[in-house]
């Protein structure tokens, strides 16, 4: 297989596994290391792929991954992350969702539920839950963005700080070595931080991945978290701050 073939297919497993590895690629295209170090690098040096130690991931930095492969990406880990999240809400209760392809995935498996009141930011949430005639549905106000559906700015900060919730159930984008929580836009976090003021029981909804990535914006602290779902383990000293912390950290992985 040429080159010219070669990338684009390293692009698309890159897409659907949000990593990939030279090792495995020498293998799946029965060519040496050496040139998939040199697919690699000249996909870096395009900007499509970012290098790390023994192989590439989806860049990051200061502008997120298009929506829609965002949600392509880690489909089962966000499965299994989300049936767990669901499953720690009682029925009878007030939730907010934020926006994210995550808690898109704890908004359908919380179909079931009963008398639910949902307070969202995320046009897409709202709209998933529509299935389930026996939630309530508070969409907050505030600017449209139209790349993922979601409601951003003071405005919908304003509308949060009218509410107490039970339970809050949160995205990021990126976590930090030392648990800071971060994002790609201010306003987005602006909505983050009142949450974490706002509500009894914030959970986090977050797959391995967002281990390896980096952005410019912090939300918070693994430590303002009570329970943090994700789908594999932390590094070890993260998981010892988690434990010093009191947040809860269950793996569905």
């Amino acid at each position: 297989m040429s080159q010219t073939f070669r990338q684009p297919d390293i692009l698309e497993i890159a897409r659907t596994e949000g990593k990939v590895m030279v090792e495995d690629l020498a293998e799946r295209f029965n060519v040496t290391v050496q040139t998939i170090r040199r697919d690699l690098t000249e996909l870096a040096n395009a900007g499509k792929l970012e290098r790390v130690h023994g192989g590439a991931i989806l860049p990051s930095g200061v502008t997120n991954i298009v929506y829609e492969e965002r949600r392509r990406l880690h489909e089962d880990a966000k499965q299994s992350i989300a049936r767990a999240c669901a499953a720690a809400i009682p029925d009878d209760a007030s939730v907010f969702l934020d926006i994210g392809t995550t808690t898109e995935a704890v908004a359908q498996a919380l179909l079931d539920h009963s008398n639910l009141m949902v307070v969202t930011n995320n046009m897409n949430v709202a709209n998933i839950l529509l299935a389930n005639p026996d939630c309530e549905i508070v969409v907050a106000g505030g600017t449209l963005r139209r790349s993922d559906n979601g409601l951003v700015g003071n405005i919908t900060a304003r509308t949060i700080e009218n509410f107490k919730f039970d339970h809050a159930i949160l995205g990021c984008s990126a976590m930090d070595e030392d648990g800071d929580l971060l994002d790609f836009d201010i306003q987005e976090v602006l909505v983050g931080q009142t949450l974490l003021k706002r509500s009894r029981e914030v959970l986090l909804v977050a797959d391995h991945s967002k281990f390896q990535r980096n952005a410019p914006v912090r939300i918070g602290s693994l430590q303002d978290i009570d329970r943090f779902f994700t789908d594999r383990p932390l590094p070890p000293t993260l998981m010892d701050r988690c434990a010093g912390w009191g947040t809860e950290v269950s793996i569905t992985g």
